[in-house]
């Protein structure tokens, strides 16, 4: 029981890595135990399947967890794509199709969230149920996008043509500067180097530029804007179970505003995990985990409890 996931201690055994051809390229995923629902982790921007290393553990003794790197990310391909939002859900759904993939508990945060809510969408049978925090939402104005007026203007800069190509491509300001600056604990320099490989040239880096540039605020793109408000109203009718964890301040949403949109769906628990910005896995792993794990497990009792009626 002293296996370890990329340098941290478990009590599990480590995650398999495996890589199959989907699409005209390669997706790479962890994958972790052999019972119980299978468990999706989605990760967001800049980040790779990595960010989950030390919550996984947890999930493992109640459910088969499967953490892919997104298209582009982590140790997946990096065709000559645009990386869009709908790229990503192709890729995703065709994954999920190679593995055979049916129900399942989906475990999101930042884009993940987003390809979460969509697939939910399309296909709520499937949902056992979805975990998530710091989520993607339809953004009416910029004052309401982020907590921080700093970074704001920051992804204000991003979108704009010449400018973001300087930040993220030439300067890899995603991975240098926003990445440590959104972890409230110091990130080690093991840990930043796993971030970094992923992109080590320019053209590499085109992913990490164009999901700034989805991010649907004030109506902006409009595809992307339309199908992230008609994803959010099929989660508000949704019936499966829900956990919503949020940190103070957070980023993406403050505690209070969590708080608030928990208490307009069906069925979601709400957890403040205390201090906390956007990559919340990296600060309170553990907390997380066990809090999947147990929610799981009152998942499983309950799905008993109707089958026997």
């Amino acid at each position: 029981m002293n296996s370890k996931i990329d340098g941290q201690q478990t009590g599990a055994a480590a995650p398999r890595r495996s890589e199959v051809a989907v699409l005209d390229s390669t997706m790479s995923y962890l994958e972790a135990g052999t019972s119980g629902p299978t468990v999706l982790f989605l990760h967001g921007n800049p980040t790779s399947s990595y960010i989950w290393r030390n919550i996984i553990p947890h999930v493992v003794p109640v459910g088969r967890c499967i953490a892919p790197d997104l298209i582009g990310y982590g140790q997946s391909g990096k065709p000559d794509i645009d990386y869009r939002f709908f790229d990503h859900v192709r890729y995703l759904d065709t994954l999920l199709d190679m593995l055979d993939i049916k129900e399942l508990v989906i475990v999101a945060q930042d884009w993940g969230t987003a390809l979460a809510f969509h697939l939910a969408a399309r296909r709520p049978q499937r949902i056992l149920g979805l975990a998530f925090m710091e989520f993607i939402r339809p953004i009416e104005r910029w004052e309401d996008f982020h907590q921080r007026p700093q970074a704001r203007e920051l992804f204000k800069a991003l979108r704009t043509p010449g400018v973001g190509e300087k930040l993220v491509l030439e300067d890899n300001v995603f991975i240098e500067k926003v990445l440590p600056a959104s972890v409230l604990r110091p990130i080690s320099e093991e840990e930043m180097v796993v971030y970094r490989v992923p992109f080590p040239t320019p053209v590499s880096r085109k992913p990490v530029l164009r999901l700034p540039r989805e991010l649907p605020i004030q109506g902006q793109p409009a595809d992307v804007a339309a199908i992230s408000e008609h994803d959010h109203r099929a989660l508000r009718l949704s019936s499966y179970p829900k956990l919503l964890f949020a940190g103070d301040p957070g980023a993406l949403i403050s505690p209070q505003a969590a708080q608030e949109f928990a208490a307009g769906l069906k069925n979601c628990r709400f957890i403040n995990l205390g201090p906390g910005a956007h990559y919340l896995q990296e600060d309170h792993p553990d907390a997380i985990g066990t809090a999947i794990a147990g929610w799981l497990q009152e998942i499983a009792r309950v799905e008993s409890m109707v089958e026997l009626a």
